[in-house]
């Protein structure tokens, strides 16, 4: 399998799962104490909207891909 059917393939999974999911969210924490034996932190948690065109976009994209010849 070479350099170019991995790309698309990659691409239809990425935009399969961006239709999917419509995106992620994710811990971070931002601050953080510590006084002695205690510590104190604030956990954020974020969330990454994927655009339907961006996974749309990929999923066509590896298509294209994988269906054209050298």
């Amino acid at each position: 399998m070479n350099g170019l059917k991995m790309l698309a393939i990659a691409l239809i999974v990425a935009g399969g799962l961006a239709l999917a999911y419509g995106g992620f969210t994710y811990t971070k924490t931002t601050s953080e104490a510590k006084i002695g034996p205690i510590v104190l932190a604030v956990k954020d948690t974020e969330t990454v909207n994927i655009p339907i065109w961006l996974g749309l976009g990929s999923l066509v994209a590896g298509i294209i891909l994988l269906v054209s010849r050298k």
